[in-house]
């Protein structure tokens, strides 16, 4: 079986069981106690800064002994280079909104990268060590998919109507009116792109999140209150979670 075949199986293998730890998954769990959050978004609701909101909120309900809450957002692939060390100028050569595929694989023929499959590979290696460590926010990069079989792990994915979503990214890029629409639809196409191609799932897809917040209707503080309590305050037992778990995603 060749390298490349073999990522779904390494993906299914770290969905399936803690990859450093011979314990079964709800004995980690109960261990560790520490929980995760995934958040996926459509371009422009606001993702990195609920995230980032969210530490402190969760910091603030932390005890003085936990580990600070980290955000990985762009940064991740970053993080996932450092750990594999692998020079992080790497990290422009797979973007989450790469517009196509023939690109990359070009510049993997002309040897300017290793294989975009291999670093998503360690990109998602890297994923779960951060969440089995816990304390920790990760967006974006497919980590919903990633993480979506370890029960400590809260999935939250925030959406909005495209006008709202447009005019953030104006502010934020300094960009016309139909540059935003622009950036916003390539940005959105890409990430699904990047979720199907790598992971094999739609990232619309409601019942990959247990909570899907549409940010039209909350400013970013009562985002970050809705998700910090949600997070606190769902079952943490791998029983709990199995038994609680809905016939599809609360819509906010």
């Amino acid at each position: 079986m060749s390298m490349r075949n073999s990522f779904g199986r390494h993906l299914a293998d770290f969905n399936s069981r803690p990859r450093y730890s011979d314990q079964p998954l709800q004995v980690w769990q109960r261990e560790t106690g520490r929980l995760a959050v995934a958040i996926s978004a459509q371009t422009g609701s606001g993702a990195l800064e609920v995230a980032q909101g969210l530490a402190q909120y969760l910091q603030a309900h932390a005890s003085a002994t936990e580990p600070a809450w980290r955000v990985f957002g762009r940064s991740l692939m970053t993080k996932a280079l450092e750990d594999h060390h692998l020079p992080t100028r790497l990290a422009r050569f797979l973007r989450e909104d790469a517009p196509n595929a023939l690109d990359d694989m070009l510049d993997e023929m002309l040897g300017l990268h290793p294989p975009s499959w291999l670093l998503v590979q360690q990109a998602a290696e890297t994923i779960l060590n951060l969440v089995r460590a816990g304390n920790v926010i990760l967006v974006g990069w497919g980590a919903n998919a990633v993480a979506g079989k370890l029960p400590n792990v809260r999935h939250v994915r925030l959406v909005g109507s495209i006008e709202r979503r447009i005019a953030r990214i104006q502010a934020r890029e300094k960009l016309s009116q139909s540059e935003a629409l622009a950036f916003t639809q390539r940005s959105d196409r890409g990430r699904a792109r990047y979720v199907k191609r790598y992971f094999h799932q739609e990232v619309a897809h409601e019942l990959h999140y247990g909570l899907i917040i549409n940010t039209d209707h909350f400013e970013d503080t009562e985002i970050v209150d809705l998700i910090g309590h949600w997070v606190l305050n769902r079952p943490r037992s791998l029983g709990d979670v199995v038994r609680a778990n809905p016939t599809s995603a609360p819509v906010v």
